[in-house]
């Protein structure tokens, strides 16, 4: 193959080597990990969150932002960062899917947060772990997305009912979950949900971290949105039955 040939390859590769560098440490994987809450955090609460100091975190802030990886944003004395936007979570996201769980939490609390994390976090502006595999489950249930998770016609009015407006942004696509390891939905569809379970109480966060749990007002919310299936009567709920059938043999 021709060298002149080889040289656009040569570009992307040494583009690439650059962004692995990047999140090959592991102060700027926890740091580009805290920010996949979506929100914007100070240099100093991600110093704390990395177990660093506020000098070392702000000259890894430095790299991320001039990398493309983060943005900056000034309010007085305070530096604010952020992902740069959705395409960097999908990244973030599909790396620790490749990556596998890791090792096993060495204390009560690591695992604790772990299981909270699995089931149900934000994955930027959107819901995963179980709950937003829930989620899919019941979109896909009402048929306003199809199996790939792409937006049907019955979708988009049953969105729009909710107050979805379309915009450039992609409406759909499918975001593999890293601890369930199935797809859960992002894109605009994704994002706007998860705004409206926020703003109506149906989610909340547990602390400062990306885990959410469904409220009881959500799980009610959800059963009347067709999200979540209704509970079945007592006398037909399976460990009631069983008893009854225990009980009349005796």
């Amino acid at each position: 193959m021709p060298a002149e040939a080889l040289r656009p390859q040569n570009g992307v590769v040494e583009a690439l080597a650059q962004v692995a560098g990047l999140l090959a440490d592991k102060t700027r994987a926890a740091i580009c990990g805290a920010l996949l809450d979506g929100r914007a955090w100070t240099a100093r609460e991600l110093a704390a969150h990395a177990g660093v100091a506020a000098s070392t975190a702000s000259e890894h802030l430095t790299r991320l932002v001039e990398g493309g990886v983060l943005v900056e944003h000034r309010q007085g004395r305070h530096r604010y960062v952020a992902l740069a936007g959705p395409h960097v979570a999908e990244l973030l996201e599909a790396m620790a899917a490749f990556a596998g769980p890791g090792p096993r939490p060495r204390s009560l609390r690591s695992a604790a947060v772990s299981e909270a994390m699995a089931r149900g976090r934000t994955c930027y502006d959107h819901l995963a772990g179980r709950l937003g595999i829930s989620l899919r489950s019941g979109l896909v249930e009402l048929a306003v997305v199809g199996d790939g998770l792409a937006v049907t016609g019955t979708g988009m009015v049953w969105l729009k009912e909710l107050g979805f407006e379309p915009s450039k942004r992609v409406v759909s696509r499918a975001c593999l979950d890293w601890t369930e390891r199935v797809p859960h939905l992002a894109g605009a569809a994704g994002a706007f949900l998860c705004g409206v379970f926020f703003e109506r109480g149906w989610v909340r966060r547990i602390g400062t971290s990306r885990a959410v749990v469904l409220t009881p007002a959500g799980e009610q919310g959800w059963r009347e949105l067709g999200l979540l299936p209704d509970p079945a009567p007592v006398g037909q709920r399976g460990g009631h039955g069983s008893s009854q059938g225990a009980d009349a043999q005796h």
